[in-house]
């Protein structure tokens, strides 16, 4: 694995990563969805003396309250209704190597408890165990900037964030390093063209301009999204301009025809109702193409008024309007899940 960069803000979070890796430190990943806080933890893993031991992840927010200390600490037989074996968690299987803990600032207050006692101590019982268990993991804990607001409200511990964050590294957003956007572009052209045997493949210089007129609400997951719909939406080698999703063509003309560019909250709405429009509705699948949780995902279609789309949505950019195309879709539960609401 490779850091694609030739800006000056992800450089220095290279020379980062490469000094933190030697170390056993705790890391704190910080950065906006889709800027690449599980590749910067995976980075860290590969170039530290870890990295022929376990490599575990957990997502904090993406399991129920009751649930995630069971999968993090693990239980014994009997621990509670349901537990008819014994049942180790995801910190003895990361003994020795390292625990990747993701949205972090999702963790409830006793929980957060338990999870500082386990670094100061470096031991754990399984849930109704009593015998503890002494473990050598590194974690690596992701989250947004929220969380450092997070600790100013007390919705976080400030003993927990300083222990998490002996090192702290920053991901930029993409525009804030659009200098390796062409490099960023054409791996993934290459990546997904090799995929189906299509060597040669490569942007226009038409579509490669549209691509650096758009500020990438989804940074470099959306880029990565929009290049993968482009190879596989080309029949030829030269992928252009019509070769890009329609929502990134009209939010790039539009850009180009306005003074002031829309509001990273007005491009995150429509690149939302896309990704919402591309699979037809289910959130759980957009959640894990936007590189968030359900729970977010839910906030954002509130806050952005998202619900019911027609066949041609109308998405507005500070006071401009223009058609997001997609088939028609009605705001659903997946099989086997309940919607909360969304009024």
């Amino acid at each position: 694995m490779k850091v694609v960069t030739t800006s000056p803000a992800m450089q220095r979070v290279a020379e980062l990563v490469d000094r933190v890796a030697a170390t056993a430190s705790n890391v704190l990943v910080l950065g906006e969805s889709g800027t690449g806080k599980d590749a910067t933890a995976r980075l860290i893993h590969d170039r530290s003396p870890r990295r022929d031991r376990p490599f575990v992840k957990i997502d904090c927010a993406a399991l129920p309250e009751e649930l995630l200390e069971s999968e993090l600490f693990g239980y014994e037989k009997g621990a509670f209704t349901g537990a008819s074996d014994s049942k180790r968690g995801r910190l003895e299987a990361a003994d020795g190597g390292t625990l990747v803990l993701d949205e972090i600032a999702s963790l409830i207050p006793s929980s957060q408890a338990k999870l500082l006692r386990v670094i100061e101590e470096r031991r754990f019982e399984r849930l109704g165990g009593k015998q503890p268990i002494e473990i050598d993991v590194r974690i690596i804990a992701l989250a947004n900037v929220d969380i450092k607001e997070a600790v100013r409200a007390r919705a976080f511990r400030d003993d927990l964030y300083y222990r998490l964050a002996v090192v702290t590294i920053e991901l930029p957003r993409l525009v804030d390093r659009f200098e390796d956007l062409p490099q960023l572009a054409d791996d993934f052209v290459r990546q997904f063209a090799s995929r189906s045997g299509r060597n040669g493949v490569r942007l226009s210089s038409e579509a490669l301009d549209a691509l650096s007129s758009y500020d990438f609400p989804g940074n470099v997951r959306e880029l990565r999204n929009i290049i993968e719909h482009a190879v596989l939406m080309s029949s030829k080698d030269l992928i252009g301009v019509e070769g890009l999703p329609e929502y990134l063509r009209s939010a790039a003309r539009l850009m180009q025809s306005r003074k002031t560019k829309p509001s990273l909250a007005e491009l995150e709405a429509v690149y939302i109702r896309e990704v919402l429009e591309h699979t037809r509705g289910n959130k759980t699948r957009a959640a894990e193409i936007l590189g968030i949780s359900r729970k977010n995902l839910y906030e954002k279609m509130r806050r952005y008024n998202i619900g019911k789309l027609s066949a041609k949505p109308i998405a507005k950019l500070g006071g401009s309007e223009f058609v997001v195309p997609g088939s028609e879709f009605e705001a659903h539960s997946e099989p086997g899940t309940l919607d909360p609401e969304l009024s």
